[in-house]
């Protein structure tokens, strides 16, 4: 991005002058009128004031992921809107005008004012869309050109919605599923934590007033508290520091890899996850196929919204062979992390000539196993939690009475 000085005229006629980010000069005049302003001069500056470095590291990948970003659903409403809009024979720039008043996204709002902006002088929606990644992914942009030049646009919108309703209902399944197993580990690292903050110290000045030597569990368990009391600044510090690192790392290319890695392979939710990415790039590459994208373009795509690394190589690795005219199905079935049943529908499907179509099935196919899959490991996680939990707490009961114990055996003795 570059930084550009502007003179601007207002609607009511006032002079503007400030600086404006954009990649050349026709896209600043764009981003100007956008803001419902008239641009009078335009100058290149190459150390505006607050003007930020450019290059490769200028959004670090911490950054990315806690900038703002646009919520599925409202990004559904939005194109579902569209769709009727463009259905009712209402010009593109005109659907976009009404939907920039309507959509309450901030991010949204502004990028559709400026695609508006954008289209007015002259540019394709889908070329426009494009200089908004946040907004509208690659998948929604080729879709997109792919419906302009079929002239089926409000179609094309459809499918969008209808694909974004499907993908968003897996997410869902995962994060209910997994809601109950995370509030069970905080409420019982917190009742845990209470314990050995509160209790243990009153049981450890009933052992000093004994004036007998306490077992090595239970003195073990008493340094964990005074350690835990004494220093909680410092491990709360370490812990932060801990987990900015851990963030850090997993934003990075190298870190998502491994946690893609170790997430496949994990025992009991490996099978949801692996399940849950070919079901997501199945119905990607039916949608993007069935709205006349080419197949090298839609294992790009597909690959890029699966959702994990290991399934968007083993898809990419296909590509090689299909562009030299193998079937799909070929590559496809040498993948070991995809599922040989795939790539044997896929072959029917390429053998009747309905890709497309068989791709879609196995998307219906694995949105169910996934469903089912996730209610089989929340009854497997909650259960194993219950007894991992309950042990730590047994473990923290039996340190502090095994002193009581041993006064009992005394007596009797």
């Amino acid at each position: 991005m570059a930084k550009f000085q502007f003179q601007a005229r207002s609607l009511n006629g006032k002079i503007q002058t400030g600086y404006i980010d954009a990649k050349d000069e026709p896209e600043a005049k764009v981003r100007l009128r956008a803001k419902q302003l008239m641009p009078m001069t335009l100058k290149l500056v190459a150390n505006a004031p607050g003007a930020k470095k450019t290059g490769s590291h200028e959004i670090s990948a911490l950054g990315a992921i806690f900038a703002p970003k646009v919520k599925t659903k409202d990004l559904q409403i939005f194109t579902r809107q569209f769709a009727t809009l463009i259905n009712s024979g209402i010009p593109i720039v005109d659907a976009l005008k009404i939907l920039s008043e309507s959509t309450s996204d901030q991010l949204i709002k502004e990028a559709v004012l400026q695609i508006k902006a954008s289209i007015e002088t002259g540019k394709r929606l889908s070329d426009s869309m494009k200089a908004y990644p946040r907004v509208f992914d690659d998948l929604y942009c080729n879709m997109i050109r792919a419906g302009e030049e079929a002239g089926i646009i409000d179609v094309i919108l459809n499918r969008l919605s209808i694909y974004s309703e499907k993908n968003e209902k897996i997410k869902n399944q995962i994060k209910s599923a997994m809601t109950m197993p995370v509030v069970i580990v905080f409420a019982a690292i917190a009742v845990i934590t209470g314990i050995i903050v509160f209790i243990i110290p009153k049981f450890q000045e009933l052992y000093k007033s004994s004036g007998k030597s306490l077992p090595g569990l239970t003195q073990l368990l008493i340094n964990f508290s005074d350690l835990l009391r004494t220093h909680w600044l410092g491990i709360l510090g370490v812990l932060a520091v801990a987990t900015y690192f851990i963030v850090t790392f997993f934003a990075t290319k190298e870190g998502r890899q491994a946690l893609d890695k170790f997430l496949i392979n994990a025992p009991i939710i490996g099978d949801v996850v692996q399940k849950s990415s070919v079901a997501r790039l199945s119905r990607t590459m039916s949608t993007l196929l069935s709205s006349g994208i080419s197949m090298l373009e839609s294992i790009d795509i597909a690959a890029n919204t699966a959702g994990n690394c290991v399934i968007e190589n083993a898809l990419k690795s296909c590509k090689e062979s299909i562009s030299v005219g193998r079937p799909f199905h070929l590559p496809l079935s040498r993948q070991k992390e995809i599922p040989q049943m795939v790539s044997q529908m896929v072959a029917i499907g390429e053998q009747t000539g309905a890709l497309d179509a068989m791709l879609g099935k196995i998307a219906d196919f694995y949105e169910d196993e996934v469903e089912n899959s996730i209610r089989a490991m929340t009854s497997l996680i909650e259960p194993l939690l219950m007894i991992v939990l309950g042990g730590a707490i047994g473990f923290i009961l039996v340190a502090m009475y095994l002193p009581i114990f041993q006064m009992g055996d005394t007596v009797v003795q």
